[in-house]
């Protein structure tokens, strides 16, 4: 009789087991890094956490590289049965997501008031490339915009207001000719890794966006757009105040931090790895006007994946949440520079004490008013490529900025007509 009751209590411990496990969702997360510093500890930190609050929630978050390794290894994964449930992704990416049938609305499984709450308290600003046909496709995570750093120690040197940064275009060439001296720029500005999206702050500023609101139709070859590419490519065979060529994206932070230029313009995102290497006192501003002011908003956003369950897409929704709230917004700010992604983030009792100290970390917030969204188009990738071989061109002097950009145009058009 105890052999008996043994046996039917292990058979029940393992039902008990066998539901248990069941029960137990799991998802895998793949996510990009794009700038400097140990950021995975601070995306580990956050998945521990959120395990912790969601013990039937397992989550592998895995860091694939850049955004387009990201986008590649996802994909790849979703090909070979290996299905990932969410990812975050370029903001970008939406058109191409969209079109391939891999992600779905959140409207489709925000479902409470709460919820429904919750997806409209981002920024305005950071969820236009996330919106498509009227409903929303991808949620800020990592976002940021461009803005610019400069060497308050080489401002005064030379003579400048180490308080008063350029604020036009004309006043930026003017310092970077007072800077440019003894082996230093004055200024630098990356032409590699995404052209495109430096380029946005020149097109805007000079009162041009680069394509339709709809994702169909670009505009390189508008006279503002070249006009904008020249001023580019004068700042170093002009006025000589930049290198000549291509500048690196991912060494140019650190050509600031050694002094090699005295003002760059770069991703707020790299605001907190230029502060723990600086040596010397930096600002931060938003980008010198001409026109008008404006920066486009750029990184990465949360998507979910077409082939998940009702359950796993009830239980992304609930990380997503959670990595999107206010507090963890605020430490993801912190620890990164990137924009905190609501008002409500900046409301918590840690990024307003972080502000008060270091109020550099809130210029990339405030240039939210006059931000554009990122560069995005159907056939996006082959369409930005284009754009980005007319800037490099351009910069390298290999063709005028007219002939690149019309030759962009026409390439874009071929592609994009199929959506008109």
């Amino acid at each position: 009789m105890k052999t008996i009751l043994r046996g039917l209590l292990a058979a029940t411990m393992l039902a008990s087991a066998a539901t248990a496990a069941a029960a137990e969702t799991k998802l895998t997360m793949y996510y990009p890094i794009a700038v400097g510093g140990p950021l995975t500890g601070v995306i580990d930190g956050m998945i521990a956490g959120f395990e912790e609050a969601h013990p039937d929630i397992d989550v592998e978050a895995i860091y694939a590289g850049n955004y387009d390794d990201t986008r590649v290894r996802a994909i790849s994964a979703i090909n070979s049965g290996d299905q990932p449930q969410l990812s975050v992704l370029f903001s970008i990416d939406v058109y191409d997501l969209i079109e391939q049938g891999l992600i779905v609305p959140f409207d489709d499984v925000v479902k409470s008031e709460e919820d429904k709450a919750w997806l409209s308290s981002f920024y305005p600003a950071l969820m236009k490339n996330g919106e498509v046909d009227g409903k929303v496709w991808g949620v800020p995570f990592q976002r940021s915009t461009i803005v610019m750093f400069y060497n308050k120690d080489m401002f005064e040197k030379a003579g400048l207001d180490p308080n008063q940064p350029p604020a036009t275009w004309d006043e930026m060439v003017k310092d970077a000719k007072a800077l440019t001296k003894d082996g230093t720029y004055g200024i630098m500005i990356p032409s590699t890794g995404y052209p495109y999206w430096m380029f946005q702050c020149f097109a805007i500023e000079n009162g041009v966006e680069l394509m339709s609101a709809d994702g169909t139709r670009t505009n390189f070859d508008d006279p503002k757009v070249i006009e904008a590419l020249e001023f580019w490519k004068s700042l170093a065979t002009t006025e000589k105040v930049m290198p000549e060529g291509t500048t690196e994206w991912g060494t140019l932070r650190q050509a600031f931090l050694q002094g090699q230029t005295a003002m760059m313009w770069h991703t707020t995102g790299n605001l907190t790895a230029v502060r723990d290497g600086a040596d010397f006192d930096f600002g931060v501003a938003m980008l010198p006007k001409h026109e008008r002011a404006g920066s486009p908003t750029g990184g990465g956003n949360f998507y979910l994946f077409k082939g998940s369950s009702e359950a796993e897409k009830q239980a992304s929704l609930e990380l997503i949440k959670y990595m999107t709230a206010p507090e963890q917004a605020a430490k993801w700010s912190i620890a990164t520079g990137y924009v905190g992604i609501s008002s409500q983030a900046y409301e918590t009792e840690a990024l307003q004490e972080y502000a008060k100290d270091f109020p550099q970390a809130l210029v990339a917030r405030d240039q939210l008013e006059v931000a554009i969204p990122e560069f995005s188009t159907y056939e996006t990738a082959r369409v930005r490529e284009a754009l980005n071989n007319a800037i490099q061109a351009t910069l390298t002097g290999s063709k005028s900025a007219k002939e690149a950009l019309t030759e962009a145009q026409a390439t874009a058009e071929r592609l994009l007509r199929p959506y008109q």
